[in-house]
C-alpha cells in the first residue's frame, strides 16, 4: 500500500480532527479526554446546540479511541484516548433542559418534539455505549437531563452536597428519554419511585441506591478520586473494556434460553483468549511483565 503522504494526503493529528465546540471545553492529554459543559450562566442547561456538540465529541471519541482502533497509538503516532471525563464548569454539573428551549417545545409540533427527543436519545446512547471508560465528576445539581447524563456514565464521583433528581414530573412530563439509562443503573423499584417523586436526593442516598459510585468531600478530593480510577482503568485492556460493555448489553437484551447464553459466553471467552489483547495479557502474565497497554501511576 502506498504511503499516504506520498499521495499528497497528510494524516490529520488527533486534536485537529476533533469537532469544534462553542459550549464545551475539551482537553485531550494522552489517554484522557476531558469534556466540560460550559454554559455557566444557565448552570450548564442543555439546549440543542450543547446537545449536538456533546453528540459530536462523544462520536469522535468512539471513532478515534484505542478500543476502536485496536491500537494504543494513531497512524501519526499519537496516544489514543481511553478514558473520558465529563464534568460541568461553574457551581453545577447540569440543571437539565434549558427553560427557553422547554418553552419553545410547548409550541412545537409533534414531529418537531420527536426530532428533539431523538437527538437527546442519540446523546445518551452515545455516552452509554461509548467504547471508552467514562467518568462523571458531579457537583451542585444534576437535574432531569443532567441526571440522565449521570446514569449513562461508567463511574460517577459526586462532591458532598450535590443533588440529583428526575424532576420532569414536576413539570407534568416524564423522564422517558433518560428512562432506559436511569432504569439500567438503578433498577425498576428505585427508578419508579424517583420518577414519581421528582425530588432531589443527596449524595448519601444516591450512593445507597447506586446512582453514583463515590462521594468526594471537596473539589480537591474529587480530582484525587478521579485520578485513582484513571490509574486503575489504564491497567485494563482498552478493547476488552469495550467488549465488557457489549457483554453486559448482551445480558440485558438476551432473549434466548440459558443453554444458548452459556454457549455464547464460551465462544466469547475463546475469541478473547485468542485475540491480540488476550495473547498479550496472558503472555505478560507468564513472562512476569506489564502488558503493552499498562500505564503506571508514575506516568
Amino acid at each position: 500500500m502506498k504511503n499516504m503522504e506520498y499521495l499528497g494526503c497528510e494524516i490529520m493529528n488527533l486534536k485537529e480532527s476533533m469537532p469544534k465546540c462553542n459550549l464545551l471545553e475539551v482537553n485531550l492529554e494522552k489517554e484522557i479526554l476531558e469534556i466540560s459543559l460550559n454554559r455557566i450562566d444557565v448552570y450548564n442547561a442543555l439546549n440543542p446546540e450543547l446537545i449536538q456538540e456533546l453528540i459530536n465529541i462523544f462520536s469522535w471519541a468512539a471513532n478515534s479511541c484505542a478500543a476502536t482502533a485496536h491500537s494504543l497509538v494513531s497512524e501519526s503516532g499519537e496516544t489514543l484516548p481511553r478514558v473520558i471525563i465529563l464534568k460541568g464548569n461553574g457551581k453545577h454539573f447540569c440543571a437539565g433542559a434549558d427553560i427557553n428551549w422547554m418553552k419553545d417545545s410547548g409550541e412545537a409540533t409533534l414531529e418537531e418534539n420527536q426530532k428533539d427527543a431523538k437527538r437527546l436519545d442519540e446523546l445518551f446512547y452515545g455516552i452509554w455505549s461509548n467504547p471508552c471508560f467514562t467518568i462523571g465528576l458531579i457537583k451542585g445539581v444534576a437535574l432531569g437531563g443532567g441526571a440522565g447524563l449521570v446514569a449513562c456514565l461508567d463511574h460517577v464521583i459526586a462532591m458532598d452536597g450535590s443533588k440529583i433528581a428526575m424532576s420532569e414530573i414536576k413539570l407534568g412530563i416524564l423522564p422517558a428519554v433518560i428512562g432506559p439509562y436511569v432504569y439500567k443503573r438503578l433498577g425498576s423499584a428505585q427508578f419508579r419511585r424517583l420518577a414519581m417523586l421528582g425530588s432531589r436526593i443527596n449524595t448519601d442516598e444516591a450512593l445507597r441506591i447506586g446512582f453514583i459510585d463515590e462521594i468526594a468531600k471537596d473539589e480537591k478530593d474529587l480530582e484525587i478520586n478521579c485520578n485513582k480510577i484513571i490509574s486503575q482503568i489504564l491497567t485494563s485492556a482498552p478493547s476488552a473494556i469495550e467488549q465488557a460493555k457489549l457483554l453486559c448489553k448482551t445480558f440485558d437484551d438476551w432473549n434466548g434460553n440459558m443453554m444458548e447464553l452459556r454457549d455464547h459466553t464460551l465462544k466469547t471467552t475463546s475469541v478473547m483468549r485468542g485475540g491480540k489483547e488476550g495473547q498479550e495479557g496472558l503472555g505478560a502474565f507468564i513472562e512476569r511483565r506489564d502488558p503493552d497497554w499498562y500505564v503506571s501511576n508514575e506516568e
